[in-house]
């Protein structure tokens, strides 16, 4: 293995959905400007939108997404283009 090509400051950092409030720890390089304390030690603190608890491939829960209004606009505005006047 070639030496001094990987990262030397792997440490501990907090990432947290920001959809559920789910956290969890991993090993990590990346920077972080927020900080939270869990069981008394401070970690780095990393917020994402969406992780694998959260996802609705791995939870099996879709979210209802109001598609029927936006199909119902799109049509008003662009649906009549190819019927001849």
């Amino acid at each position: 293995m070639k030496k001094e090509i990987h990262p030397n400051n792997y440490r501990p950092v907090v990432f947290k959905d920001m959809s559920n409030e789910e956290t969890f720890i991993s090993r990590s390089t990346i920077n972080a400007k927020d900080t939270i304390e869990i069981d008394g030690v401070t970690y780095p603190l990393v917020k994402l939108e969406i992780t694998s608890a959260s996802h609705p491939f791995y939870t099996g829960k879709q979210k209802l997404v109001d598609t029927a209004g936006r199909v119902d606009k799109f049509m008003s505005r662009y649906g009549d283009r190819n019927k001849k006047k």
